[in-house]
This record gives C-alpha cells, structure tokens and sequence, in this order.
C-alpha cells in the first residue's frame, strides 16, 4: 500500500486530468477489451492484426487506444482508478512501476512465453527486480541500439565492419583523415546521446548494476569511468554542428550521404530509407571493447503485452495476447515495423540486418541500461551536457545523486 501511495502521489503532480478512451457500450454477449498502447505508429498493423482475431474470436471486441503522450495519460488514469484491460507498452521504468504496486497478471508458467528468447524473458524479470516473482508482461517486440552505417561509403574506404574498439577507434581515424564526417552525431535532441551511452554502458557496466545501485553497492563514480571516457572519445569524430543538429535534421543529412557511421537504433532505418531509398545501409553493434566474444548488441523489449488485475475479462485478454505471440503475427509486425521479433525461431531476413542476426540467433544480447533508471531521473539531460563540457566527473556525480534522490521519494 505504501508503494502505491507513493506512485499516486509522484503521478498527481506530473499529470492533467484529460478524458479517457472512447469505449463503445458493450453489446449483448459480447466481451469488450480496451488495449491500450503507447505506440501511434503501429496502429494500422494492430488494426489488421485485430480484425484477424476478432474474425477467429466473435465474441469479442478489441478496442484499441493509442493517444499522444500515452504514459502521461495512462498514470493519469491511474490516479483516477480508470485502467484499461491491457497495456501494450514498452519494457521501461512505467512497467517496473505497474509491476512493483502489483497490478498486473502473471504470465508464469503460460505456453506463450515458451518461445520467446530467454535473453527477453531475463530483461522482463531484471526489470520486475529481485523481490518479484513470476512474468507479468508478455515480451512482443524488440528493438536494437545499432551502429547505422553507410556500406558505399565503408567500401570506398576500403575497410569491414570492425570488430573490437581499437578497430573501430582506427577506422574513424582513416574516415577522419579523408575527409569524412566519421559519425554523424544529432546532439540538439538530448535523447539521441543515449544510443551511444547505452551501447557502452550495455557492454561495460556491471551485471544487476540498478539493483546494486539502488542498494548501494555501486556508484556510477565507481563503475562508469569508462563509459564516460569513451563515449567522450566518439565525440571527437563527430562534426562541427552535433549540438545544434536533431534527429529529424540528422536523419536527412545522413540519407543524403554525410557521416559514415549514424549512432542510432532500427527504428531510424524506415525513415532514413524514406529519406532516400537507394541509401544502401547496413548495422552492426559497436564494439566497445577489445574482446569480440564480449561486445553484445543492446536490445530491449520495445512492445510488451500485459492485462491489468482489475479487468473483469482475464482469460479474453490471455487470448488476445497469446494470439498475438502467433509467428503469423510475429511476422508481420516485424516486417511492417522493421522491428526484431522476440521469438526463438523468427529471424529477420532484411539484408540490412545482416551484420546483428548473430546476436539474435547466437543470443549475444545485453538490455538498454537506461530502461532500468529511475522514472524522472533525466539521464539524457546531463549526458548531453557532458558532451557539450567535457566533465567526468561532475556527469557522475550527478547521476549518482539524482538516482538517489528518486529513491529516497519512496
């Protein structure tokens, strides 16, 4: 109860009374189900994958309600004890949240997470923490932290994709010395300093490092010295305008051939082929460090499923959710999202995603260490001006002591 009231509290002030979704009546013997998503994206992908299951299902309706700022208006509701049945939201620090004041259903045990990589199924239980027991979300979609590259330009270079940091330290050298934007970094927006962040943090920090830190055993100070220093050291082969360039701007420069390298995640690549659809692209996961057999790619859980504790129609939402896991649908997310699947036996075959199938199939995955900081601790804010002023140990300190000061709200 404590820990509800502290979710409560910390939500009131960050949220607007806004209305809620527009549920038609329910009909006659028909079970009605809101699915609320975080996502506006995929929505028309949901909407074909729904009328599929509702033409298998007839007795129940899936309405689907993905607003704008939805974390915002879903804690909102919260506050006001309107829920939807089931969430389809990524696996962040809202999860861990709806986890920690008990919430939500568990999955543990149910033949539809058999198939999912394990690499997926331990993030879902690091994000619930060690004092919680079972799966209460159902891991759907996942997304890559990715070093987007420019295969026209890495073969007139005459190199391969590297393979440890030295390497690839060597290679942005040469790009440099050539003339090159070596990596086109997007600094104006401060969340687009976290791909790199979490690609190193990913590899280097240690294992359980939020449980550790929030019992503290460890310190950023303590763990992050060479996280900091590399990601310092990629600066300096970036370009003059980093900090007043966004995404958006980035994504265009980089279609339209500046930068060999582009510090990014899957989920840039529809855009930038939109961009310009003869861009001949590929990925790999940066290398951060000289031992190929430990640089892993930073995955997370992009989209999970979850049905809340109060909804009166738990087995409906099983099904839903279960039809969903189906490799039909897996399948057809995948290639309408340029998103990875979460489960063992459905690879991406996208010839751009040539350079990370190793990882999926071979299971060389880490999580995105940002997905496991406090909610409100604004990371991204103080690693961006770190980049801007160069100071390690103030970016440290800093990140120790707003981690800190989250956890003594509850």
């Amino acid at each position: 109860m404590r820990l509800i009231s502290s979710l409560v509290v910390s939500l009131t002030t960050a949220a607007l009374l806004v209305g809620c979704s527009d549920i038609s009546s329910p009909k006659e013997n028909m079970v009605e189900l809101e699915l609320f998503s975080n996502k506006a994206e995929n929505i028309a992908t949901y909407e074909s994958m729904i009328e599929r299951f509702e033409e298998q299902h007839p007795n129940i309706r899936i309405n689907l309600y993905a607003p704008p700022d939805a974390e915002t208006l879903l804690r909102t509701r919260l506050v006001k004890n309107d829920m939807p049945d089931m969430l389809a939201i990524a696996g962040n620090a809202l999860y861990r949240e709806l986890v920690s004041v008990d919430m939500l259903v568990n999955y543990e045990g149910e033949p539809m997470l058999d198939p999912i990589q394990p690499a997926y199924l331990q993030t879902i239980s690091d994000l619930e923490g060690s004092e919680k027991k079972g799966i209460h979300g159902v891991p759907f979609a996942a997304n890559a932290n990715t070093m987007i590259y420019n295969k026209t330009k890495l073969k007139e270079l005459g190199e391969d994709v590297p393979k440890t940091w030295d390497e690839f330290i060597q290679l942005l050298q040469k790009a440099k010395a050539v003339g090159e934007i070596p990596i086109y970094f997007t600094f104006q927006d401060s969340w687009t300093t976290m791909p790199a962040w979490n690609s190193l943090a990913g590899n280097l920090q240690p294992k359980q490092f939020a449980d550790k830190k929030t019992n503290k055993e460890v310190t950023f100070q303590g763990t992050h010295q060479e996280v900091a220093e590399k990601l310092l050291q990629l600066k300096d082969y970036g370009h003059d305008r980093m900090f007043g360039i966004g995404y958006n701007d980035g994504n265009r420069e980089f279609s339209q051939g500046k930068g060999v390298f582009y510090s990014q995640g899957n989920w840039a690549i529809p855009e930038l082929l939109k961009l310009n659809p003869e861009l001949d692209l590929g990925v790999f996961a940066m290398p951060v460090t000289n031992d190929p057999t430990k640089n892993k790619l930073v995955s997370g859980i992009d989209v999970l499923f979850a049905t809340l504790k109060e909804s009166k129609h738990p087995e409906e939402a099983k099904q839903f959710i279960s039809f969903m896991m189906e490799e039909q649908q897996q399948q057809q997310y995948m290639e309408e999202q340029s998103a990875f699947s979460v489960r063992k036996d459905v690879i991406s075959d996208d010839p751009i995603m040539e350079g990370i199938q190793d990882n999926f199939t071979e299971g060389k995955i880490s999580s995105f260490p940002d997905h496991f900081y406090p909610a409100g601790m604004g990371a991204q804010n103080m690693i961006q001006e770190f980049l801007y002023q160069g100071n390690i140990s103030k970016l440290l300190k800093d990140l120790d002591r707003e981690w800190d000061q989250i956890q003594l709200r509850y």
